[in-house]
């Protein structure tokens, strides 16, 4: 009789879990605390930037200076996703979260309180060090949370929540400084930041998967990079974010320079690109419940490469020295690098679903370390050009380069099979190798 009504040991606490985590997952609240953990970081940078001027004045020091206060903020960012991610699979999501928010709050009070530049600066590394978790997590939450073939929505879901506050942010830290002062924004950013962290602390359970190994940063890195799916994804998302960083490098040294127009304008058909990646996004949570992860990617790999083949044809001919040319033909890159970006990455946080915390990191700590040095070439080409092709055609290569990641490295799945069944034969792989 006991062989008949037992169940394995432990079956009834794994239902428990699941049904907790089902609950989780599909809460509101859950939506919203991946949104403000997600954005509380790059808010906070974009929010900075239109006091720049009067940091440098208030200050007397060089307006390269003051654009530190943006560029290490990035750098930390960068450090960020590296060591957080890893340390969240070791020590679990919620700890390491509350952790680096915590200290996103102390260095804001830090900057606050700051009475020379490079006190400020420093300040604003460790800001960006501590509230960056939430990026690098947020993603390995979702992961915890929700099966391989929702994880792109999910992740264009919350992408398109925080693209609106991201549009705003600017013109509220503008605001800001013209009504109250630079300081005010940094009062804004640290109140914020406390405010995320006690909601965090409040209503953010661990959903980290359970490990029967101990986990170490060089172990899962080294189980990730001997799989050949997780580099061809994790390449693919990385190279589609670089299309944004070159024509946002590029973009104000064209439209200024080359084509005699105003920055206001230029930020104006810039916004029209970040809207573009929005309605990208929405797109990718409609289509996702009926179509594969494989074939949403394809389709924005189709879709990019076209719309930057487009933009160079133009260039050859001219007829992007317009502004409406240029960046109406970008937008349907920006539709379309919202597909690849959002499901690629799902697709490498998928590989080892216990290590999502280190795979979300390496992919993150490349997408903004690499991004800083393809803005500045970005930069580069147009500033030194005299028409569009520079840029253009080094958009289209780069395009190019992202659809041979999954067109050589990411290897075909011509079956359907089992999430168990695909981590199983990375494991065999990974074992062979």
């Amino acid at each position: 009789m006991h062989g008949v009504m037992g169940k394995p040991p432990g079956a009834a606490q794994d239902n428990i879990k699941d049904n907790i985590k089902d609950n989780i997952a599909t809460s509101k609240v859950m939506l919203l605390m991946l949104v403000v953990m997600t954005g509380v970081a790059p808010i906070s940078l974009y929010m900075l930037v239109p006091a720049l001027p009067v940091l440098a004045t208030t200050f007397e020091r060089d307006i390269s200076i003051a654009q530190m206060t943006v560029s290490l903020y990035m750098v930390g960012i960068a450090l960020s996703q590296l060591i957080m991610g890893p340390l969240s699979d070791k020590f679990g999501r919620r700890p390491v979260l509350l952790a680096g928010l915590g200290l996103m709050v102390a260095a804001g009070i830090g900057s606050v309180f700051a009475q020379t530049l490079p006190q400020l600066i420093a300040a604003r590394f460790f800001q960006a060090l501590g509230g960056a978790s939430g990026m690098v997590i947020s993603r390995a939450i979702i992961r915890d949370l929700y099966p391989r073939e929702r994880v792109g929505a999910m992740i264009s879901l919350v992408v398109a929540a925080l693209m609106i506050a991201q549009m705003v942010s600017p013109l509220t830290g503008g605001l800001l400084e013209t009504a109250f002062g630079w300081r005010a924004i940094l009062y804004l950013i640290t109140a914020a930041s406390l405010t995320v962290t006690v909601f965090i602390a409040l209503a953010l359970p661990e959903t980290r998967r359970d490990r029967t190994d101990s986990p170490s940063f060089r172990g899962d890195l080294g189980k990730l990079m001997r799989s050949r799916a997780f580099v061809g994804y994790m390449l693919c998302q990385v190279l589609a974010s670089q299309i944004i960083f070159a024509f946002a490098g590029g973009g104000p040294y064209i439209v200024v320079t080359q084509m005699g127009r105003s920055s206001a304008e230029y930020g104006a058909w810039f916004a029209c690109t970040g809207f573009a990646y929005l309605v990208g996004n929405l797109l990718c949570v409609r289509f996702a419940p009926r179509h594969s992860l494989e074939k949403l990617i394809w389709f924005g790999l189709a879709l990019q490469v076209g719309g930057s083949l487009l933009n160079l044809v133009l260039s050859f001919t001219g007829m992007n020295q317009a502004p409406s040319w240029l960046f109406g033909t970008q937008m349907i890159v920006m539709v379309a690098n919202a597909f690849v970006m959002a499901n690629s990455a799902a697709g490498a946080i998928s590989i080892r679903p216990e290590a999502a915390g280190t795979a979300s990191g390496a992919m993150g700590f490349l997408q903004q370390g690499i991004g800083s040095l393809i803005s500045q070439f970005g930069a580069y080409l147009g500033g030194h050009s005299a028409t569009t092709l520079p840029l253009t055609s080094a958009i289209f290569a780069i395009s190019l380069a992202c659809a041979c990641t999954m067109i050589f490295v990411v290897p075909r799945r011509n079956v359907v099979v089992s999430e168990e069944l695909i981590e199983q034969a990375e494991e065999e792989e990974g074992g062979i190798m």
